[in-house]
Order: structure tokens, then sequence, then C-alpha cells
């Protein structure tokens, strides 16, 4: 039997193996390059150097950034989904310490609701987000029920005026259990299930035993439109110990046509002959110009009579002259807290609820690669040129407390504002 025998290498063979050697060695334990790693991690760096080019404060609010991204980049490496990484990256932006500061991905409502907010009249935008809606409309399935997490357990915080929570019976302060016998999740569970029928296990008191079934249909939500829908919904006339007391809750403050629709309810259309008006500023979005307090606050203009062949005289006046109380509470956020400022700073009328949350700079959405987006403060704010409510909020005139955990329905907060116009109108 003959024995094999390897050729032997020469010098240069043997430095060319060892170099090969070397590399292989520092390939397999070096970082990926940047071309080469996983999604998570790109979009890990991309939220990191977005935040790093363009937040509003140069010294990241006392922050080492660069340090941030060195201790929570291991982390996101470890990530294998956009579920995964969000929340490491989420955690990364409240080092920063600072309002509209957060990552968004497809899984929350807030994603469709800010880029539907955002879309509005920004062409190049738009453009951008075809990508990811290509029928054009930024819009999800679900049933129109705002939630809050508190102490593990899910609870119905908000419900959109005429939507298919509100329809269905569900109650502010339920808590949600299950949707088709699977935990709530507020896009999964109606994902694909728009108009056709899905059951909630909610439970409305402490006590297990006031567990019970609801049936709801969910439907898709134009983001662009679904917030001026509910106001539209919302706008309507109380009747109150005789007195006629009109109510509207403004859910988002950010589009002109919300605020256009509102002067034209107080001025012309379905709150003209109320008098007093309960202006509800709670939850929902802010954004937008502030405005529209004018009408409040300016100095009464002409008349403007209009009287038609049957000779019937209408009479309108641009301003509104009436009693008002505006509601707030933590939900109230950006211009809605410089809205409750100057309706303090002007005594326009009494502010009843809870402390606002105290977020107001300016903020813009940076799209990322996967359609996920990071929402980010790039402006600082100052109300009357000195005053920062950033961290600080408003404080209501009328402080009432309101547990949300199974409040049945009950709105303690509204109550006590129809109250005090009632008051102010005696």
């Amino acid at each position: 039997m003959k024995r094999l025998v390897l050729p032997k290498l020469n010098k240069f063979a043997t430095a060319l193996l060892i170099s090969f050697s070397v590399l292989l060695l520092l390939w397999f334990t070096s970082p990926l390059p940047k071309t080469l790693a996983k999604p998570e991690t790109k979009v890990f760096e991309q939220v990191w150097q977005t935040v790093n080019e363009n937040f509003y404060d140069p010294k990241f609010n006392g922050v080492n950034w660069k340090a941030m991204r060195e201790k929570y980049e291991p982390q996101a490496a470890r990530t294998k989904s956009s579920q995964e990484v969000a929340p490491v990256i989420n955690q990364m932006l409240s080092e920063l310490q600072t309002s509209h500061t957060r990552f968004y991905i497809q899984d929350e409502p807030a994603y469709y609701q800010l880029l539907g907010i955002f879309q509005s009249g920004n062409s190049e935008f738009q453009k951008r987000l075809s990508k990811f809606f290509p029928k054009g409309k930024i819009e999800y399935s679900g049933i129109g029920a705002m939630t809050k997490d508190i102490n593990g357990k899910t609870f119905v915080s908000g419900i959109l005026d005429e939507s298919p929570a509100a329809k269905a019976g569900l109650k502010v302060g339920d808590q949600l259990l299950s949707v088709d016998g699977r935990p709530y999740q507020a896009i999964q569970s109606f994902a694909g299930k728009a108009g056709q029928k899905v059951t909630l296990l909610i439970q409305r008191t402490p006590e297990a035993n006031s567990r019970e079934k609801i049936a709801v249909t969910p439907k898709m939500f134009n983001a662009a439109t679904m917030f001026l829908e509910a106001q539209q919904a919302s706008t309507q006339i109380l009747q109150r110990d005789g007195k006629k007391i009109g109510y509207v809750h403004i859910w988002s403050n950010a589009a002109d046509p919300d605020q256009e629709k509102l002067r034209e309810d107080l001025i012309y259309d379905r709150l003209r002959d109320a008098q007093a008006l309960v202006l509800d500023l709670r939850d929902g979005w802010g954004g937008g110009d502030i405005g529209y307090l004018n009408i409040f606050t300016a100095k009464e203009g002409p008349s403007v009579t209009s009287i038609p062949r049957n000779g019937k005289r209408s009479t309108y006046i641009s301003q509104w002259k009436k009693p008002v109380v505006m509601v707030i509470n933590e939900g109230s956020r950006s211009s809605k807290e410089i809205l409750a400022y100057a309706f303090q700073q002007h005594k326009i009328g009494p502010v009843v609820g809870s402390k606002t949350t105290g977020a107001v700079v300016a903020g813009r959405p940076f799209l990322m690669p996967d359609g996920s987006f990071l929402y980010l403060a790039v402006s600082n704010v100052f109300v009357n040129e000195t005053q920062r409510l950033e961290g600080k909020g408003v404080m209501p005139d009328i402080n009432v407390p309101f547990s949300l955990e199974y409040a049945q329905g009950t709105d303690p907060q509204k109550e006590r504002a129809i109250e005090a116009v009632l008051e102010v109108l005696k």
C-alpha cells in the first residue's frame, strides 16, 4: 500500500495560507460591515444617526449620545424582528427625556395616526409613503378604542365617537382581556377583520364575575380623516337645567379642517344656538395652528346680517362671546397644552380636569427603509418667548381626579365641566 505524500509548501505559499487564516478569523470575530448588517441593526443605526444630526439640542439634554449607541447597539444586534428591536430603540430614546421622541412600528395605531396627520399637504412625504401604502390611503382595521396599560392590565382609556367600540357598548374603564380568545393586541387583533364580527372578553369591575363578552365589528380607519369624523360625531347640544350646553371633543388639533369645522359649528351651524360651550381637549394628538383660539379672544368684529327672499333675517358674529369651559387631562399634549395655557392667561373661562402631560416641543417624522419611523423633537418651543411648558404641563383651575380602572363609562371631568359652565350661566 502506497503512502500519500503531500508536497512541501514553499515560503510564499505558507505566508499566503497564514494570511488567509487570519482574515478568516477576523471575518468571524469582527462586527459585520454595515452593508451586511441585518435589518434590525440597520434601523438601529439609522435612528441613532438621525437623532445625532437632527435632535433640537446639540448637547442632547446632557446625555452622552455616543455612549448611548455603545450601550444599546449590542442589545439591538441580538434582536430578530422589528417587534424586538423597537423596545430597545425606545429605551435608548427615553434617555433623552424629551417628548415627541419615539420610534413607531406598524403594530400600533399611533403609527398610522401620526402618518395620517403628517402626510396631509406634504407631497414629498406622500410620495415616500406610497411604497408602504400603495392604495394612497393610510388606514388600518380597528374598533376606535384607545387603551392604557396599568399594572400589567389593559384598560379602555378613550373611545372615538360613533366608532365600532362606541356602537358595541364598550365603556371607558373596561379591562380588555382577549379578542376571539387571544390576548388583546391593538393592531393584530383586528387585522384583516374589517366588516367581520369579533368577540371581546372584558371585565367591568374588579370582580371576575363582571366579565362579559361583547361582539364588535372592526372597520377600516382612514388616518387622515378619522379624528375629524369623531369630532363631528361628538358635537352636540346637551339640555341641562333648562340650558343648552354645547359640547365638542377635539381629538386632533393638528389638521386645519378640524379647526375650521369647529369655527363653522360655533358661528353658523350645530353649536350656534348653544348658550355655553364645553371644549374637550383630552387625549388624541396636538400639533397644528393654535390661531382658532382667537374666536374666543379677539375683539368683536362687524356682524353680518343675511336676508333671503323669505325675509327671515340671520345675523352672524365671527366671535364666540358666550361662556366656555375647557377640559384637559394627562393625554392633552403639545399645542393643546399651549391652548390651555392661553385659555387661562386670557381668562376665557375655567379649565377643568387634570394636569397635562408637559409635551411641548416640535417634532417631525423620519421614515426608515422598512416603513417604520422615528418621531423626533427637532425644535424647542417657548410660549410668550420665555415660558417653556415641556416637562411642566398645565394645571387646571378645577382639578378633577379620574381613576380609569373599572370606571364603567363614568366621566367626572366632563360632568364637572358642565357644572362649571352652568355656574357661569347663573
